[in-house]
């Protein structure tokens, strides 16, 4: 798991610099021939990433319902982020990951429920949800890149 969490890592700390280096105006702005746009697809991330590892683990997420309603798929922006919510975004990409971290060391994924992706790829357990993260956090750092181009 050692590497699956470092892949996490720089995955989440190039996310860190898109939320640095573009304004609240340009995380919210929704380019021509895009359906969302650079703070949801972030959202996302995060909210996939505690469905995957601990809704599907019956264990407590640590975002709000909230969020989940905001970022979960099959939505898209409704309206705009605030400051204050991308902060919390920033401070979730970090503590989230660094918890789901102890949380595997501390070996609480007793049970899952299996679960096919979109792609057609089965979980069948929080490890492989984890690994399969990895590639769901890779496919919205490229759409997150091509939105990058059109701001």
């Amino acid at each position: 798991m050692q590497v699956t969490f470092e892949i996490n890592k720089t995955s989440r700390n190039l996310l860190l610099q898109f939320l640095e280096n573009h304004s609240l105006e340009q995380l919210n702005k929704i380019p021509e021939g895009f359906s969302n746009n650079l703070i949801w697809n972030i959202g996302h991330i995060v909210v996939v990433q505690q469905m995957l590892v601990y809704k599907l683990s019956g264990l407590p997420m640590m975002i709000s319902e909230e969020m989940v309603d905001t970022f979960k798929k099959g939505t898209k922006p409704e309206r705009e982020i605030t400051q204050e919510e991308v902060d919390e975004i920033k401070m979730l990409l970090f503590s989230t990951l660094e918890q789901t971290k102890e949380d595997f060391a501390n070996d609480i994924f007793d049970e899952y429920m299996e679960f096919t992706t979109g792609v057609g790829f089965t979980v069948k357990s929080a490890k492989a949800a984890m690994e399969f993260n990895n590639y769901h956090e890779a496919l919205h750092t490229g759409i997150i890149m091509q939105i990058k181009k059109f701001i």
